[in-house]
């Protein structure tokens, strides 16, 4: 639909029946987001926050809370912009295609920003931040957040709204060491879009100029998240997405300001001027730490009449930000395999965090049928795949040969678990790279953004068949005494707690000496972790505590292993030490009180009876 605000999406949705009015009052300071958690948790509408304690302004979430929704907001748009996406990203298309593609163009011109303050909504009030709606998602949150911004910076070596980025960088409101309604923080990694645009700045001398937008048609969050092929500028495609084109115009201080917008903040980064940012509950499922990031000097905060303030909240996947992952899927489909020769498809695992583990499938066409197949072109791929943008970030990649199976599912992930374990030559197919980035909201790495990866490589016929139970005659020693098996041929060990994290040496003696030269042929994962039931009681489970508590170069082990000529491998079974370390962030945790108050929410009679 061509909505020319959000209010106009929100009308539409309530009037299909996919949007319900929380009336009475409730408090930003963590009831909110655990409303939206446990409406997401079943499924559940958009939630229009009509009465948020300590401010005037009404809020909105879970907007974006399933991919049905998503595609009932752009039904009159999806399919077109997936056009312009694909024949973007392989303009050869259009030639071989020519009648598909027909109106590709039109869309295209049609969806340009649109210049022009006259009469725009966003003129109509201006506020100061503490009287935006204070939102607290998680207990150890360092103050409120925007978690659906728009942040709009531009390039200063080429000025103007189609070389500009538009990203979603979390915004920090107040706290820490803030002066209220002068500074905020921003969040943001300097290889990123507004990073590239901070770097030119600086050299420059030049203070960076920053718009965030809050609300407006939807179309404008997805644009500000989705990776998009060069030389297609995120407004040209919010255009295109919400059938009205992204309208602009510069305020009297020279920062561009999103017309359709409900909030616009502007401000300044000055080179080199950090202050402390965090905590926050963030994607992985713990808590990002604190640590400097760029101070932005508030100059305005404007406002539309009758603005929503939109927010979500993120935490241990499954959350919204996974629909928008579906979302941004259903868009590109499959461009970026087309951009990695030999790659059919990849997978960021949701479950596990999205960064930390990737499944990838792959051509092997490198090694003669005549001869043992192994895994040589897939390498080539996987390497390829960790210098891939955000891809880039991962520490553990599991990559099969499509020639193996043509029908393996990289979204099954026991299935795609079990293909590998049935397969994988410990000997041979891991392949690491140590001191390198990853994402600075893991902290299982030796320091802020640097930690290693593992491909994990496998190709050819099954080598063994995975234990689904253990054996009659299986046991490990004391001290350990809860272990079962998570999948078929991995073992969650629990260490118990009165052993460090630090003790790994003694640990894997006695399982060196219980374990070596036995044969265990249907065993080739043990995972060391906290809680063993907890680890096997699901593979969601599973994945998260595997990948998001290790770090490859230090938490990986074997059973009578060897290095020859730099290369590691093991003849036993692997072992991935995924159990908490001192250095890692908190675990993010529920209020028992506030869960309370939802719960009654939820009885006959409340705002949320026969939601959850």
């Amino acid at each position: 639909m061509g909505y020319n605000s959000l209010q106009a999406c929100v009308a539409d949705l309530e009037k299909h029946g996919r949007l319900i009015r929380i009336k009475e009052e409730v408090d930003p300071y963590l009831q909110m987001a655990a409303i939206h958690l446990r409406v997401f948790e079943h499924g559940g509408p958009a939630i229009l926050f009509e009465n948020v304690k300590g401010s005037k302004f009404p809020a909105l979430s879970n907007l974006f809370g399933t991919l049905d929704r998503s595609k009932f907001i752009f039904r009159d748009s999806l399919e077109k912009v997936k056009k312009l996406v694909d024949v973007k990203g392989d303009p050869l298309q259009a030639l071989k295609n020519p009648f598909k593609y027909a109106d590709v163009a039109l869309t295209a011109l049609s969806a340009l920003p649109l210049k022009g303050g006259g009469g725009a909504p966003i003129k109509f009030g201006r506020t100061q931040i503490s009287e935006l709606p204070q939102i607290v998602n998680w207990p150890k949150d360092g103050g409120p957040f925007v978690t659906m911004p728009q942040v709009y910076t531009e390039d200063a070596d080429k000025p103007g709204v189609m070389n500009a980025n538009l990203g979603m960088y979390r915004i920090q409101l107040a706290g820490n060491d803030y002066v209220l309604n002068s500074e905020v923080g921003l969040h943001y990694q300097l290889h990123r879009g507004i990073g590239v645009h901070q770097t030119k700045a600086n050299a420059k001398g030049q203070p960076l100029k920053v718009s965030i937008f809050i609300g407006g048609p939807p179309s404008h969050p997805v644009a500000a998240v989705m990776p998009l092929p060069e030389g297609l500028s995120e407004m040209t495609f919010a255009g295109a997405l919400g059938n009205r084109r992204f309208r602009y115009y510069y305020d009297n201080e020279g920062f561009c300001i999103s017309a359709d917008a409900d909030f616009v903040i502007t401000g300044t980064v000055m080179p080199h001027h950090n202050k402390p940012e965090g905590p926050f509950g963030d994607h992985l499922g713990y808590y990002s730490l604190t640590h400097p990031f760029p101070l932005m000097k508030v100059h305005n905060v404007y406002h539309r009449k009758n603005p929503i303030w939109s927010f979500t909240v993120v935490g241990r996947p499954p959350q919204e930000d996974t629909s928008f992952g579906a979302l941004i899927h259903e868009i590109t489909g499959s461009a970026l395999p087309r951009e990695i020769p030999g790659l059919h498809a990849v997978n960021a695992v949701d479950a596990a965090g999205v960064h930390p583990l990737l499944f990838a499938i792959g051509s092997e066409r490198y090694t003669p049928y005549i001869n043992e197949r192994k895994p040589q072109e897939i390498l080539t791929i996987a390497n390829h795949i960790f210098g891939k943008n955000q891809l880039s970030l991962a520490k553990y990649l599991f990559i099969a040969a499509k020639e193996d199976d043509p029908k393996l599912d990289i979204n099954d992930i026991g299935a795609f678990l079990k293909h590998v374990l049935q397969r994988v030559d410990l000997t041979r197919d891991l392949h690491f790279h140590t001191k390198t980035t990853i994402d600075t909201l893991d902290y299982t790495g030796s320091s802020l953004n640097s930690g290693s990866k593992v491909a994990v490589t496998v190709a050819g016929d099954v080598k063994r068949e995975l234990w689904t139970e253990l054996p009659v005659d299986f046991s490990i020693p004391r001290p350990f005494v809860n272990y079962q098996m998570a999948l078929p041929g991995v073992l969650a060990l629990e260490v118990p707690n009165n052993i460090r994290a630090s003790d790994t040496e003694l640990i894997l003696e006695i399982l060196q000496e219980h374990l070596t030269g036995k044969h265990l042929p249907g065993l080739p994962l043990i995972v060391l972790c906290n809680d063993a039931a907890f680890t096997a009681q699901n593979v969601n489970n599973l994945v998260w505590v595997t990948f998001t508590r290790s770090n490859p170069s230090h938490d990986i082990y074997g059973i009578d292993s060897f290095t020859e000529h730099k290369h590691w491998g093991c003849h036993g079974p692997l072992i991935i030490d995924a159990r908490i370390k001192p250095h890692h962030a908190p675990v993010l945790e529920k209020d028992p009180a506030v869960e309370k108050l939802v719960d009654r929410m939820g009885e006959k009679g409340g705002a949320l009876y026969g939601i959850i």
